[in-house]
């Protein structure tokens, strides 16, 4: 099966509403209440970087790429995520009002990261 651009545009669509949901200024973000007892912050964190992920992965699951090639574009998606993480607190401390740099947001940006990596190596791979 052939790769597409069009394959890809799930995983552009969601970067870009993660772009302007982590964009939001401090005083637009709802707080969590109760659940910041349980760090659920950190836990969308995760789920967030890891659909990001997961949706640029899964264009590769039925490609004709080999499982060594679909491997290598895992890792570069998981590497760009976790880093893009990192660009998004620097872009909070400096450009967004009210919020500031949180090294357990990129933590949990990269464990999410992380995740989906395995998850995709596990689902995504045929049998070659």
């Amino acid at each position: 099966m052939k790769l597409t651009t069009k394959k890809f545009i799930p995983g552009i669509a969601w970067f870009f509403i993660l772009l302007f949901l982590m964009c939001l200024p401090g005083s637009e973000v709802p707080s969590a209440g109760w659940l910041d007892k349980i760090y659920f912050d950190k836990w969308v964190h995760i789920g967030v970087f890891g659909l990001l992920v997961t949706l640029f992965c899964r264009p590769f699951y039925r490609s004709g790429f080999s499982n060594v090639q679909r491997i290598q574009f895992f890792i570069k998606i998981a590497m760009a995520a976790s880093i893009w993480g990192l660009a998004i607190e620097f872009i909070q401390k400096f450009f967004v009002p009210g919020r500031d740099f949180d090294i357990y947001d990129w933590i949990a940006d990269t464990v999410g990261a992380i995740t989906a990596y395995w998850f995709c190596r596990k689902n995504f791979l045929s049998g070659d």
